[in-house]
């Protein structure tokens, strides 16, 4: 966590300094903004962390706010904060996929255990999204005969099927097929099987 930032997004002056002397009594980092629009116009998705923001604002709301990040293709674990009135609205923003809503005035410590486990989801995601690219790189080496041959082992055809539709020998097949197993870095139809599918779902 030590590298994390807790992004505030809060209209109230009072809210940001108060949650802004709360997190960094406990060594965390803290950035805050008045508005949605502007922490849009200077987050970088490069940065590790997490956002706390408040549900109603002037301008852009909460929820305005985490549809726009999800447009951005920027998957920063979100947590609302919120008013009695606003919980339908944190509840909705919460199965469009923010981690969770606190009802103020909230517990300092639910807020910091939902800071923490979200900040963990962060990590999390990145070190998925760097496999991720690593794999699809790696699936981009490959020429198009590995690539034909892959897709046929990882439909689960047997190498004799497999000569016969591409009407190669068996001995070539089989060469196909370990270069694709140490290109991608595999050592299982099972594991090759499910990079395809990762890679196939980031497209």
């Amino acid at each position: 966590m030590d590298q994390a930032t807790v992004f505030v997004v809060d209209d109230d002056e009072a809210m940001r300094d108060s949650l802004t002397w709360l997190l960094e009594s406990k060594g965390l980092k803290v950035a805050c903004y008045a508005s949605g629009e502007d922490f849009i116009a200077a987050y970088n998705p490069a940065i590790h962390g997490c956002l706390v923001v408040d549900v109603r604002m002037p301008g852009m709301s909460g929820p305005e706010l985490h549809e726009k990040l999800k447009e951005l293709n920027y998957d920063i674990p979100v947590i609302f904060i919120t008013g009695h009135g606003d919980v339908p609205m944190a509840v909705r923003a919460v199965k469009r996929g923010a981690v969770d809503f606190l009802e103020k005035p909230f517990n300092d410590r639910d807020l910091l255990n939902t800071i923490e486990q979200s900040i963990e989801q962060d990590q999390t995601n990145r070190a998925k999204k760097a496999q991720n690219s690593q794999a699809a790189n790696r699936l981009a080496s490959l020429t198009a005969r590995e690539r034909e041959v892959m897709d046929l082992v990882c439909a689960g055809k047997l190498n004799k099927i497999i000569a016969d539709e591409l009407g190669i020998s068996i001995k070539t097949v089989e060469a196909h097929r370990a270069k694709v197993m140490e290109k991608v870095g595999v050592h299982s139809v099972a594991e090759l099987v499910q990079i395809v599918m990762a890679s196939k779902h980031q497209q």
